[in-house]
């Protein structure tokens, strides 16, 4: 009869219809105890809880009659349960005694850990530890190693809740050991999950999500996708900046919830919603989410239910009460010394009353000594407006540094130079605070704004191994050769792009499990390292304060400041830019001048007196990176080059040039002109490598362009905003996408990018990059020239040309494409085909 027990678990409905068949017959006591339990089960997990109470009372009625010791126990436990989901705590917790009264041996200690898991659910973790540790140690004696390792899981996470994380890795460790010796396949997903939360627990963003995302796919394969290893992943995407990711994953409607589990579901879809800036659709999953704890009687989670609401209603200013609502559940979180209370304390300070916020924001900062380094950052975050509060500028910059400190503690395992990026955006409020004190002072305000951009950039691409093509990456190749096929041949694409989207997520998720193969800090260059560097030259640094352009001009040891634009007013030209290049690429000329001069005044401003002759370096917000620069009248008529930061000059700048002075030709398949430069340019370099048609294959590219002097690379692009890590030139072979170039050993110096939009790259966190453009620099590019925007190709073929006779001239870059520029014809095809073009980096 167990295995009825068992079944209700596994196959529900089979379960229930046993169940049914046997109570509708005439079963003696013992079985009528158990197939009431087994329905009672059933009832419960599908949300029916009146009718299991009813069922399991008859059930504890037939034990008692059939006399068999330990029978009624069970059955009672199986009650008490039902009663604590159906929110009647009190009532639950009083049978489970009344279970463990009459219980003996392992099954006292069966019921005592289901006691214990009860605990944890209503979230009173500190009363379910020793109740669990009995059950575990009776376990021990009795030899029964699944029981043993079963307890040892709930302990795992009852201690990672209670912020005990060493006592928790060493549970769910020897959880694992037990079940391997067992070869037990099912409870080991478990083990593997308690890992995967103590990994991103200890800040080891990449190893958790290798063990989350591992329990997640081996518990679809097994046909039983569970909630709790599916929520663990979505709550490991939120701490990597995957909100998306998260939304995506609690939104499938394969999982099997119970009532319990909907119910935190809904709490943390609410979360990944506001983390996607969606808070309308997250107060109506919060509050779901609340009233379904409230009728569960699970304090615990309403109280976080509550928070969130509160952080949604705060987003889209919802003020109603919104104060005392804050206040009273930050000061519940606080008392309970949750890693929730530093943001739900420096809410309440926020939108509260000014007498109030003091307080609050002072209970925030004493967390500072979490072991968390997210948590440290919140109550770093706090300290931070309680010394702007005091009018404390010092106070204040010391503050943001140390939480943005912790936040690179959080990043400072991760491989993957998505989630390096999308890891700042927990620092996002710090940056904004400290530029706003930083902004008075020109030289401080530079190295804030070095401090806190392109900070993935430093740091090259953790590879797993870059002589082994990834499995998945060498199917997504395939698949891309085969879809431009099916396209060029007029077939059906429906299947390849589905097998395109899974294959992609299997790509990317292989790539968030990387581990950085140093823990080492990259330390962001000083504002007088950066002047001394620029020298006689000129640096302009652009910086967003509180919505507001500063223009930074750094030249003959000096910084001066200048302030221009705001946000919104230059966004709003980006896009009329965009479609002019676009309409003159197609053939028809249109005048730029007005438009560039709009641009130059709402970016520039006054500061475009301070910029001298000669070359300049240009260090735009991430946002305007793709700006075609030349389309500016202080710009248009010199040399300039464009980097994400000053420490990426700094380091192009110290990029030592290979002994080996290699040219490469690259021309991929299906160009209108067919590549027409490249031909040219082979005659011009006859010792260049060239790899054309069938011979521009991936392999053989990415084994020229490592450590190469000069790449010259003519293919159609994609830029893909949604996922740029895929953006991609397309070969013979398929498309050569970001994650391909992070397999490089050594950079290429230079590389000639001549497809649309190549240098396209794509804002993500707090003043992060990410494309093709992007990729090089973090291997170590010391330049690049590249377009943002859609270009002719007929006229990209002669600019193309014309770009390399200057650069085997001895031009850099920024002065080949300059002379490139002013041999144009104004308001030709040539002209804005020029000005689609920018020089990266030296």
């Amino acid at each position: 009869m167990q295995e009825l027990l068992d079944l209700a678990i596994d196959s529900p409905a089979e379960a229930g219809q046993r169940a049914r068949a046997i109570l509708d017959g005439d079963p003696d006591d013992l079985l009528r105890s158990f197939a009431g339990q087994a329905l009672g089960i059933v009832l419960r997990d599908s949300g029916q809880t009146g009718a299991a109470i009813g069922i399991l009372r008859a059930a504890v009625r037939a034990a008692i009659r059939c006399g068999i010791a330990n029978r009624e126990s069970d059955v009672r436990a199986t009650l008490g349960a039902t009663l604590v989901f159906a929110g009647r705590p009190s009532t639950g917790l009083v049978e489970f005694e009344r279970a463990l009264s009459g219980a003996t041996g392992e099954t006292a200690a069966k019921v005592a850990m289901r006691q214990a898991g009860v605990l944890t659910t209503l979230g009173r973790c500190a009363e379910a530890r020793p109740v669990m540790q009995r059950a575990l140690d009776e376990f021990r004696l009795a030899g029964n190693g699944v029981w043993e390792a079963r307890s040892h899981l709930w302990l795992a996470h009852i201690e990672l809740v209670l912020g005990r994380v060493n006592a928790a890795d060493l549970h769910a460790t020897a959880a694992a050991e037990i079940l391997e010796g067992l070869g037990d396949t099912t409870d080991r997903l478990s083990a593997l999950t308690n890992l995967g939360e103590i990994a991103m627990a200890r800040g080891d963003i990449s190893g958790g999500l290798r063990r989350l995302t591992q329990s997640v796919d081996e518990s679809d394969a097994s046909g039983r996708l569970r909630f709790e290893v599916v929520g663990s992943l979505a709550v490991g995407y939120l701490a990597a900046g995957l909100a998306a990711d998260a939304v995506s994953l609690l939104g499938r409607d394969d999982l099997r919830l119970t009532p319990a589990l909907d119910a935190e579901r809904h709490l943390a879809l609410a979360d990944a919603l506001i983390a996607i800036q969606q808070p309308e659709p997250a107060i109506d999953a919060a509050r779901k989410a609340g009233a379904m704890f409230r009728r569960q009687g699970r304090e615990w989670f309403q109280r976080r239910a509550r928070l969130t609401a509160v952080r949604a209603r705060s987003a889209i200013g919802d003020a109603r009460g919104l104060a005392r609502d804050a206040r009273v559940v930050a000061e519940e979180l606080h008392e309970e010394r949750a890693i929730e209370a530093p943001l739900a304390l420096t809410l309440a300070g926020q939108v509260g009353p000014a007498l109030e916020a003091a307080g609050l924001w002072a209970a925030a900062a004493s967390y500072r000594s979490h072991p968390n380094a997210l948590v440290r950052a919140g109550a770093w975050h706090a300290q931070a407006l309680s010394r702007e509060e005091a009018a404390d500028r010092g106070g204040v910059l010391r503050a943001a540094a140390a939480g943005l400190d912790a936040i690179d503690e959080h990043r400072r395992l991760i491989g993957s130079s998505e989630l390096r990026a999308l890891a700042t955006t927990h620092g996002r409020e710090l940056t904004t605070i400290a530029l706003r004190h930083a902004a008075t002072d020109p030289r401080t305000l530079l190295r804030w704004s070095e401090r806190t951009r392109a900070t993935a950039l430093a740091q090259p691409p953790a590879t797993s191994d870059a002589a082994t093509i990834p499995a998945s990456l060498a199917a997504l190749r395939d698949n891309g050769r085969r879809l431009a096929e099916a396209r060029q041949d007029g077939d059906p694409t429906e299947d390849l792009e589905k097998e395109r989207l899974r294959l992609e997520r299997a790509v990317r998720a292989e790539h968030h499990t990387l581990s950085a193969d140093s823990v080492e800090r990259q330390r962001p260059v000083s504002a007088e390292e950066v002047v001394a560097s620029v020298g006689d030259g000129c640096l302009v640094e652009l910086v967003d304060v509180d919505g507001t352009l500063h223009v930074l001009v750094v030249h003959g040891g000096k910084v001066r400041r200048r302030i221009a634009g705001g946000t919104t007013e230059i966004a709003e030209l980006l896009g009329p830019a965009a479609m002019l290049l676009r309409r003159t690429s197609r053939g028809r000329p249109a005048d730029l001048t007005a438009l560039g001069q709009r641009l130059q005044d709402a970016i520039l401003g006054d500061a475009v007196r301070l910029i001298p002759e000669g070359l300049v370096v240009i260090a735009p917000t991430a946002r305007l990176h793709g700006l075609p620069w030349a389309l500016l009248p202080a710009l248009h008529d010199r040399p300039f080059s464009v980097v994400p930061s000053a420490g990426q000059l700094l380091r192009a700048r110290a990029a030592k040039r290979p002994k080996d002075p290699r040219t490469v030709l690259i021309c991929g398949p299906g160009l209108a002109t067919g590549g027409a430069e490249v031909p040219v340019l082979a005659k011009r370099h006859p010792d260049a490598v060239l790899l054309d048609g069938a011979h521009a294959t991936l392999e053989a590219v990415l084994a020229q362009l490592d450590g190469a002097d000069l790449v010259h690379l003519a293919a159609h692009g994609n830029f893909r905003a949604d996922s740029p890590l895929f953006s991609a030139l397309d070969l013979a072979d398929g498309p050569l996408t970001v994650h391909d170039l992070e397999r490089l050993q050594r950079a290429p110096y230079r590389v000639v990018l001549s497809a649309c939009e190549s240098g396209v790259l794509a804002p993500v966190g707090a003043e992060e990059l990410l494309g093709l453009a992007a990729a090089l620099f973090s291997l170590g590019t010391a330049g690049l020239v590249s377009s943002v925007a859609e270009v002719n190709d007929v006229a990209t073929a002669d600019l193309m040309v014309d770009l390399h006779a200057a650069l085997a001239a001895g031009r850099d870059p920024a002065t080949a494409l300059h002379e490139v520029r002013r041999a144009a014809v104004p308001g030709s095809v040539e002209a804005a085909t020029a000005a689609a073009f920018v020089a990266l980096g030296v």
